[in-house]
């Protein structure tokens, strides 16, 4: 297989996940609509493209990690015309069900092969290789990229040929957010009954509750430090699309509504500006 990959968004996560794919040896050239993080790339064994355009120019695999599914249905316009049929597109971002077919059928017409395959892990675990990947689309593109999705990723789990990686996507992430707002619930109720936030911390990571995302967060928690690994912020868009694609399949997730709703409750600048987890901080 050809080694040039285009990586569309170098975000928070698409910029480490895209690095390891440079240090892995392939010949990566990216595009962000940030010009800083076009230079943090560079500096990261990136090559920085000009364009969408440029950055597809021989690529044999496409990347995208892009914010919203507006810009995802946006940008898969410029992918199906700028895209050589015989390329695949990788796509990584956490949009719905519906956003991402139509993704679909905007690229099926060049019968360009599409890839659902948003990731589970943090920032952390991005720059570590440790992410979990999701993966639906063809079986045979899904073998093709296997590979590029090895340097970034710990475990590759290939569900389907349709949808079954969003869905997937969005039940862990449903897990993530209901998880984050029963810590805020169990630290409040230990609190009032006398026992300390530290004291409280180490027993939710000795106990039977403690898993792997639990423990991820109690020294961020026992420091106070809420730098962001994901924002509420992102993790709201994930709990509006987890409750809309739930509302199309009519499941009835009153857990996520609830938290959805105390999100939304949040200051916008805490929102913003820390990490999903200070949900847990109370008056």
């Amino acid at each position: 297989m050809a080694r040039q990959i285009a990586w569309l968004g170098l975000g928070l996560i698409g910029l480490p996940m895209a690095s390891r794919l440079a240090a892995a040896g392939w010949q990566v050239r990216g595009f962000d609509v940030s010009g800083e993080r076009l230079a943090m790339a560079e500096a990261r064994g990136i090559a920085a493209a000009s364009s969408t355009a440029h950055a597809l120019e021989g690529a044999a695999l496409v990347f995208t990690s892009l914010p919203t599914e507006a810009v995802l249905i946006d940008q898969s316009r410029a992918l199906a015309e700028g895209m050589p049929p015989s390329a695949v597109l990788v796509e990584t971002s956490t949009v719905g069900p519906v956003a991402s077919a139509k993704v679909a059928e905007a690229l099926s017409a060049r019968r360009i092969a599409y890839l659902r395959a948003p990731i589970s892990g943090s920032v952390n675990l991005a720059e570590s290789g440790g992410l979990t990947t999701f993966v639906s689309g063809p079986k045979a593109s899904f073998d093709r990229a296997r590979e590029a999705l090895v340097a970034y990723s710990r475990a590759q789990i290939w569900l389907g040929e349709g949808e079954e990686a969003r869905y997937a996507k969005l039940a862990i992430n449903l897990m993530v957010a209901v998880t984050a707002g029963m810590m805020g619930e169990t630290l409040a109720l230990a609190r009032k009954g006398g026992i300390s936030w530290q004291a409280m911390l180490d027993l939710l990571g000795e106990s039977v509750v403690a898993s792997p995302l639990v423990k991820y967060k109690l020294d961020p928690l026992r420091q106070h430090d809420y730098t962001p690994t994901a924002t509420g912020a992102l993790l709201l868009k994930d709990l509006d699309l987890i409750v809309e694609a739930a509302r199309q399949a009519g499941v009835d997730v009153p857990l996520a509504r609830e938290v959805q709703a105390a999100y939304r409750a949040m200051p916008k600048s805490q929102l913003a500006d820390e990490d999903f987890i200070s949900i847990v901080k109370r008056p």
